[in-house]
């Protein structure tokens, strides 16, 4: 059964030392119990900065080496206060927010430890959206001159996968696309939605492809013209995205950047009924203790991938 702290004393209570974090960190990373990679011994000696070794043959054992905390300068109880931070701010973090609250040396590093934490907010293989979902696409980007709607340049295209709970909204997916193509469209639906789904959109041509890929594609709109608000979940999603980049982030997220926040939003929207923001603290950090470690270089650039 999952341990985490339910509140804010008991956060503290149960990490009130560095040692405390690595003991956590060792259960997450092997629930079974570490087995030596040299001489498959499980037995270990702990050695300074997060180090084991093995009493069998003498080989080390990083804690950290292969997560998204390797090679940190900072204590681990300063990540995890990073870590209950994030979750506990209901419009998410800032990068000066989180300096300031952690006593960060520099901008710059509080920029890097939120992104790093952001891909973690991705579970590697999660399940797509299944049952009837919503699918439309979103500008994202500041006022520019010239052609209005699809097409437009100088902004980023968002496509939002949005799952019919009833009349509600359940979960959603976000993915940044290159053009509002057919091949664009098929694959960011097809990596968001399982086939055999239902699938409405409006009739732009860019979704005719859906019935060959497996989904029962139901046109609401007949033209992709702007008119009757008929898929409400998705455009209420657009909303929500938009008010939270302009509020949270100030409207200052960068095109290259673009795919961490639209992973936070997602992560957050769809865990907006947790009651408990433990459970999510703990999710988090085990995603992150999952993850391959994130090298700064590879995050000043944004994430070159495809749509997910």
């Amino acid at each position: 059964m999952a341990d985490y702290p339910k509140d804010l004393l008991a956060f503290r209570d149960q990490f009130h030392s560095e040692d405390a974090c690595r003991d956590y960190l060792i259960q997450l990373r092997w629930p079974q119990g570490l087995t030596c990679p040299k001489c498959a011994g499980r037995q270990f000696w702990k050695m300074r900065r997060g180090v084991l070794c093995c009493r069998g043959c003498q080989r080390h054992v990083s804690i950290t080496a292969g997560t998204l905390f390797a090679d940190t300068h900072k204590p681990l109880r300063l990540w995890f206060e990073a870590l209950w931070h994030v979750i506990n701010q209901k419009y998410g973090a800032s990068a000066l927010g989180m300096q300031r609250i952690l006593g960060l040396g520099s901008y710059r590093t509080a920029w890097h430890w939120l992104h790093k934490l952001r891909r973690a907010m991705v579970r590697p293989g999660r399940d797509r959206l299944a049952g009837t979902v919503e699918v439309d696409e979103t500008f994202i980007g500041g006022e520019r001159p010239g052609k209005r709607g699809r097409g437009a340049a100088g902004k980023t295209l968002v496509v939002i996968v949005a799952q019919a709970n009833g009349t509600r909204i359940g979960r959603i997916r976000l993915a940044r696309v290159a053009s509002a193509s057919g091949n664009q469209l098929a694959a960011a639906v097809s990596q968001a939605v399982e086939p055999g789904s239902t699938v409405r959109t409006d009739g732009w041509g860019g979704y005719n492809g859906l019935n060959d890929l497996g989904y029962r594609h139901e046109v609401i709109r007949p033209t992709p013209a702007v008119g009757e608000n008929l898929l409400p979940l998705a455009n209420r999603v657009a909303a929500l995205l938009k008010r939270w980049l302009l509020g949270t982030h100030q409207g200052a997220v960068q095109p290259a950047h673009l795919d961490y926040y639209l992973d936070e939003f997602t992560f957050r929207f769809n865990r907006r009924t947790s009651g408990s923001r433990g459970l999510l603290f703990y999710r988090l950090l085990d995603q992150a203790v999952h993850l391959p470690p994130v090298l700064t270089r590879t995050l000043k650039g944004g994430v070159a991938r495809s749509p997910q």
